[in-house]
């Protein structure tokens, strides 16, 4: 018999989610981005249910990944390439490589190509992090423009640091300096990641590379998926193992943290940090039992955690049990455990199982 702990992939709504990228920015072409095995659902899967203009990843690996299955759309490596045997692979394997360092550039004008590369110059316009500075782009523009392995013309993006607070005055910043240090430069110009796209139009430009809102993730700090239109792509789902009847003030699980404040079931859940749910989840995290909510009470282990069933005395084994999905968002899983939503679905191990459904 499998393992009930088990992941459920909604390929229904990865493509709503998409279809709410193009209206929101209907003259921009999409850069679906997949980086992070699509933020842990699973590249190969999701790119094929993806009917976007192109792909954006962070590594060479995952780009390879993706040519391997059969992807034939431009693909986009956001770290870049930086040798002339990473070129020569990007170039033979038709790849879109971002230059973010000057490095990278000495690394194209020593290199013979089979083919020109589609290139991206990365402006940083206020993220400090990846991307050449204002003063040092026209000329790294210029170098660029005059070889022949590039394929003419340059195409430009930026990354915005801030976007996911709307209140932030940062991301208007950066837009207004990408305008002013890019100009009328021919070429494809990208800024618009997730939160960009839907709080600010200004960025749309000629593409827009949502990540996170594709897997029906907010981009935005305490805005639910459901008030931006999203639909939840992951449902985490497992049973329990077992119903347990415990006196008050037995303690629950290692190092004794949660005691019992009368006498109550505790039910005992098949996930624990061995299948990616967060470790440091607190007592009052909720699950959904039966589709209702039961709260955390104990600390996750590794293949386990324990459940506070007073709320349902009727509970049982093999009851099922939702981690997170569009009836409990991920988001706030991540809240309680003080971290966020797309770490919880990128750090998902091999043992959970994936389902997908259309």
């Amino acid at each position: 018999m499998t393992r009930a702990t088990r992941a459920l992939i909604d390929l229904s709504a990865l493509r709503h989610n998409l279809q709410l990228v193009r209206e929101t920015a209907p003259a921009s072409r999409v850069m679906a981005v997949v980086k992070a095995n699509a933020y842990g659902h699973g590249v190969v899967p999701v790119a094929a249910a993806l009917d976007a203009e192109a792909f954006a990843v962070a590594t060479l690996d995952e780009a390879v990944q993706l040519r391997e299955a059969g992807c034939d759309r431009p693909i986009v490596v956001l770290q870049g390439c930086h040798d002339g045997e990473a070129l020569t692979l990007a170039a033979r394997l038709q790849l879109q490589p971002v230059v973010h360092h000057p490095g990278q550039i000495a690394a194209l004008e020593s290199v013979s190509l089979p083919r020109p590369l589609a290139v991206w110059l990365k402006l940083d316009t206020g993220m400090h992090r990846l991307g050449v500075a204002a003063e040092d782009f026209p000329g790294l523009h210029r170098r660029l423009a005059a070889l022949a392995q590039v394929q003419q013309p340059v195409n430009v993006m930026t990354h915005f640091a801030n976007a996911d607070t709307r209140d932030d005055p940062l991301t208007e910043i950066q837009i207004q300096r990408f305008k002013a240090t890019v100009g009328r430069l021919p070429g494809q110009h990208s800024l618009a990641n997730s939160a960009g796209l839907l709080g600010w139009p200004a960025s749309h430009a000629d593409w827009v590379r949502p990540g996170i809102m594709l897997y029906g993730i907010s981009p935005f700090h305490g805005v639910a998926p459901a008030e931006l239109g999203l639909r939840p792509v992951m449902e985490l789902r497992s049973r329990l193992l077992a119903v347990n009847h415990y006196r008050r003030g037995t303690a629950i699980g290692y190092g004794g943290r949660y005691r019992c404040e009368e006498d109550m079931p505790i039910g005992v859940v098949g996930i624990g940090y061995g299948d990616g749910y967060p470790r440091h989840a607190p007592d009052g995290t909720p699950v959904l039992v039966n589709g209702r909510r039961a709260p955390l009470a104990g600390r996750v282990s590794m293949d386990m955690l324990t459940v506070d069933l007073r709320g349902q005395p009727e509970a049982r084994a093999g009851d099922p049990v939702v981690l997170w999905g569009p009836d409990l968002p991920v988001d706030e899983i991540a809240g309680h455990a003080g971290t966020i939503g797309y770490e919880l679905v990128c750090r998902l191990t091999r043992r959970v199982a994936f389902d997908y459904v259309d």
